[in-house]
């Protein structure tokens, strides 16, 4: 079948975390190396592109922590644990065992995956094409528009939740373009970011609903109840910081070009790790 929607970009190293701890460790390869987060990845991505028939995927990776944004804010990232030795293993598989479904690997040695995500978001806009955007990680949700869907992944047999416009300001209360403003406010404790002292995330979106940007609610807050208004000019610098850490950065990256997946090129490289329902399930797309 040929593949003629949007392009698929993938934050991977969002899934395969999440495939790694959500799989046992004894799903393993001939040679007894645990090949969970590999098979779990590579499911979730085989569901979204049977619903989506994406004209190409490519998947993002990056540093664990921007060099600019730890000079930001030094704890930013700063509790996350080192990659498991199990995992280890299965990352370094991971341009040869994806690669060979035809599914184009992009890293960057200074920024993260999710800069490439929303860097390749934005030139498939750019040429007219719409990107859906693969990832655990919501501040991807800055990036949605009519052109631009995430596929954020939740537990159960559901799949992935699709959220749009409407699923932001449902969720948040706030535009999509406002998320960096907003977790500056609210603050991030998966990144390290406290936010501002006292304003939880009921507060922060009533602040960006009445004044719209984070700037304007600082120039604001003498107008504001004390407590709120004592927290924005007291923090105001520091919360500038974390609105900058939580904005993407914007990577020079080329449009990718079409690139259906080649189910026979996986069958084999899963075969070739001992996932044989995986590999009789693209041989079957391949037929």
């Amino acid at each position: 079948m040929a593949h003629t929607g949007p392009l698929l970009a993938v934050d991977a190293p969002s899934l395969l975390y999440r495939a790694f701890f959500a799989l046992p460790k004894s799903i393993t390869d001939g040679d007894g190396h645990p090949v969970n987060a590999l098979l779990g990845t590579t499911n979730l991505l085989l569901q979204a592109i049977e619903s989506f028939w994406p004209r190409a995927v490519v998947m993002c990776f990056g540093a664990e922590a921007a060099v600019y944004r730890k000079e930001l804010y030094e704890p930013y990232h700063a509790d996350r644990p080192p990659v498991p030795d199990e995992l280890e293993h299965q990352w370094r598989q991971v341009e040869e065992f994806f690669g060979a479904f035809a599914w184009q690997i992009e890293g960057h040695e200074e920024l993260e995956a999710d800069d490439l995500l929303g860097s390749f978001a934005t030139v498939e806009t750019e040429a007219g094409g719409t990107t859906v955007l693969f990832t655990g990680d919501r501040d991807m949700f800055q990036c949605v528009s009519d052109d631009v869907l995430v596929l954020f992944p939740r537990g159960g047999k559901d799949g992935p939740e699709r959220v749009g416009p409407a699923e932001v300001r449902k969720r948040y209360g706030v535009e999509p373009e406002q998320v960096p403003d907003f977790i500056a406010l609210r603050g991030d404790p998966s990144d390290g970011l406290p936010g501002a002292k006292g304003i939880g995330e009921k507060t922060a979106k009533e602040i960006l609903r009445e004044h719209g940007t984070l700037d304007a609610a600082i120039e604001s807050s003498i107008r504001m109840r004390p407590r709120v208004g004592a927290a924005l000019r007291d923090g105001a610098e520091e919360l500038r910081r974390f609105r900058e850490i939580a904005t993407l950065v914007h990577v020079p990256v080329k449009r990718p070009t079409d690139r259906p997946t080649d189910w026979a090129g996986g069958a084999v490289a899963a075969r070739a790790r001992g996932m044989e329902r995986l590999a009789a399930r693209l041989d079957k797309l391949a037929a």
